[in-house]
């Protein structure tokens, strides 16, 4: 008994082949810039679908965690993102391009292809960059979660961003940054139609699982956030 709610035929995924060439060359690169810790990967399954929600507070959250993850991840990641001179390594890299601040039908059926093909998809509940601290998240996991049925991961970025510095910046040189993953949320797959009410509830409990363990990881590392940055991440 599969655990997919799929209506039809398991289509393909995304390309993964430039993570398995790529990511030796781009972990030493990052291993030589910045102290470089992840633990937890054992929480992560190694084959199937999988979510991982990752709270958000610097540029580098993104690559940290793709480059790092044993399994190729396939993140959202703002459209704005994709313009700029790093655009030909996201698309290398099969990155899922989100309009944010409406609902993007197309991110969503590439998402929702990428875990019908067994592949791991990074999602950001918050939709923004801020102090790392999780508060109000959207319903993008949720519904993820129910229209597939598959676990998610809750991961906890520290150290991407320094006390007072703007969201676009990056860490010192030398500095320590963490990725910390914590224990799967499991979810039973709900056919459609889903009503806003579940999708809803799923996102409360991912948001506040998400919370509890980026509490738990600065407590354990006895770390602290950056704070909120002086220039804040909009829609806009």
């Amino acid at each position: 008994m599969t655990t997919i709610a799929q209506p039809g035929p398991v289509r393909s995924g995304l390309t993964e082949w430039p993570h398995r060439v790529l990511k030796p060359l781009l972990r030493r690169r990052l291993s030589r810039r910045w102290d470089v810790h992840v633990s937890g990967l054992d929480h992560v399954p190694t084959a199937g679908p999988v979510i991982l929600a990752s709270n958000h507070i610097g540029w580098l959250d993104g690559p940290l965690t793709v480059i790092t993850s044993d399994r190729a991840l396939h993140a959202l990641v703002k459209h704005e993102s994709f313009e700029g001179g790093g655009g030909w390594l996201l698309r290398l890299g099969a990155q899922i391009t989100l309009h944010r601040g409406r609902t993007d039908a197309a991110a969503v059926r590439t998402a929702l292809r990428v875990l019908r093909a067994g592949q791991a998809l990074l999602v950001y509940p918050e939709g923004k960059r801020g102090d790392g601290l999780v508060h109000e998240v959207f319903g993008g996991a949720g519904y993820f979660a129910l229209a597939t049925g598959s676990p998610v991961v809750p991961v906890a970025v520290i150290g991407t961003r320094e006390p007072g510095a703007d969201i676009e910046s990056k860490p010192s040189s030398g500095q320590r940054v963490d990725v910390v993953y914590g224990r799967p949320l499991t979810f039973a797959a709900t056919p459609w139609p889903r009503d806003a009410g579940s999708v809803s509830a799923a996102s409360d409990r991912i948001a506040d699982a998400l919370r509890t363990h980026v509490e738990w990881a600065t407590e354990t590392l006895q770390r602290d956030l950056p704070g909120p940055p002086p220039q804040q991440d909009t829609f806009e």
